[in-house]
């Protein structure tokens, strides 16, 4: 019996088709005949079961390769494992590659270059100031060339960089490189090497323009560890974080500042607040990323309405919730504010999705409309409720502590404040 698969994604057809309705590629189905068949001779199917107890088990010590770089290896746990396979993603433009190059300059590595050809990779190194006594690169992107070609190099290699997995090919498969049964494939080989070699292993991926990881969901789950380099391209900073770990923390972050000679760790808490001016509309928060405290500056417009629908615009702060804390808002501080445009803002192009910033933005809001600033010594923290409660969050008592180490006189959070009406106390001079 014949059955016809799609060599793009895998969708598999009784029947020859000329588009696939999956992926919706065309004259992408081929015949497979004898499925059910045994392979014979050396395709012999291995019918013997190695079983181990796992009391013999000899387990290696845990030496983590370290990059030198703290930020990178406090994401991961403390360094690289030995047969670690990690997938780094990230928006076009944010610094994968600068970031990879300088955390790699103190480790032994063969780079495979499939985005970049090595002369950009070289006058990129230049720029960055980076030693390249430590690294080794190719251009060869066919996944059975780069396993059986590191066995044959002279020079030990302590690390593979795949940047990026979507242009590796098999010569197993018709399809087109980056296609998702290429991806499995390559993703499938490199990760076996992996783990028979001890050897890390780092997958650049690509984000779609949903934000999600290119290629298919299974991808994330094959490999160890899950690291996502994010920030507006606009602006400064980069966070690493990671969403999967099987090694080391998935609640801590890297926070990295991009300047002209490349990536700049950063260890100030206080880096994306401006404590000098003062103005209205402005209020301090502080906010829990992973187990570090820090502290965000939100910026709030509120102007009168030429529309019969006022404005909401939102950056860096989730837009339904602002929605949300605009109506406790007018019930509980008597705002009128169903007739002004209002402008949100986190100031260094971040994300803010932490409950904890309720209390700040409504702060600032109160702040814009009354014209009246907010004393610079205060920081906000505290999640805000349909009833207009502030309660208690996430490691509220670590950022109180931290906000008082660093010199805030006024800290108001679910400690000190029962009822949002009792914000009005702090424009009273």
């Amino acid at each position: 019996m014949s059955f016809y698969v799609c060599s793009y994604c895998g969708y598999g057809s009784s029947s020859w088709l000329g588009r696939c309705p999956n992926c919706g590629q065309w004259n992408t189905l081929k015949e497979q005949l004898n499925l059910n068949k045994e392979k014979k001779g050396k395709g012999e199917v291995n019918k013997k079961l190695k079983i181990i107890p796992l009391n013999q088990v000899k387990v290696q010590a845990g030496q983590r390769i370290k990059t030198g770089i703290f930020e990178f290896d406090r994401v991961l746990g403390g360094g690289f494992i030995p047969g670690e396979v990690i997938l780094l993603t990230g928006e076009p433009g944010v610094g994968k590659t600068t970031l990879l190059l300088q955390i790699l300059q103190k480790i032994d590595t063969l780079y495979i270059a499939g985005e970049e050809s090595v002369e950009q990779i070289k006058s990129r190194v230049e720029r960055l100031n980076i030693d390249v006594n430590h690294f080794l690169i190719s251009n060869t992107l066919q996944v059975e060339a780069i396993v059986e070609g590191i066995k044959n190099v002279k020079k030990k290699i302590n690390l593979l960089v795949i940047d990026s997995i979507q242009t590796i090919y098999s010569n197993e498969l018709e399809a087109p490189s980056g296609s998702i049964n290429q991806l499995k494939i390559t993703a499938g080989k490199l990760i076996n090497f992996a783990k028979k070699q001890n050897l890390p292993i780092i997958l650049i991926g690509h984000i779609t323009k949903e934000g999600e990881i290119a290629g298919p969901k299974t991808l994330e789950h094959m490999v160890d560890c899950v690291l996502n380099f994010e920030g507006d391209k606009l602006s400064y900073f980069r966070l690493l974080r990671a969403n999967k770990n099987r090694f080391g923390p998935t609640d801590e972050i890297g926070i990295f500042e991009m300047r002209e000679s490349g990536l700049r760790e950063v260890n100030n808490p206080l880096a994306f607040v401006n404590k000098k001016k003062i103005s209205p509309g402005k209020a301090i928060v502080g906010v829990a990323e992973g187990k570090r405290p820090l502290f965000f500056e939100i910026q709030t417009l509120v102007s009168q309405s030429q529309l019969a629908f006022p404005r909401r615009v939102v950056a860096g702060f989730d837009y339904n919730k602002l929605l949300l804390l605009l109506a406790v808002t007018k019930k509980y501080l008597y705002l009128p504010i169903d007739k002004y445009d209002i402008y949100v803002n986190i100031t260094g192009g971040f994300n803010i999705k932490s409950t904890t910033a309720d209390l700040g933005l409504i702060a600032s809001l109160f702040s814009s409309f009354k014209n009246i600033s907010v004393p610079n010594e205060s920081v906000f923290v505290g999640e805000v409720s349909l009833l207009g409660e502030v309660r208690q969050t996430f490691f509220e008592k670590k950022i109180l502590n931290e906000a008082k180490r660093l010199g805030f006189r006024e800290l108001y959070s679910s400690l000190n404040i029962d009822k949002i009406v009792d914000l009005k106390k702090i424009f009273i001079t």
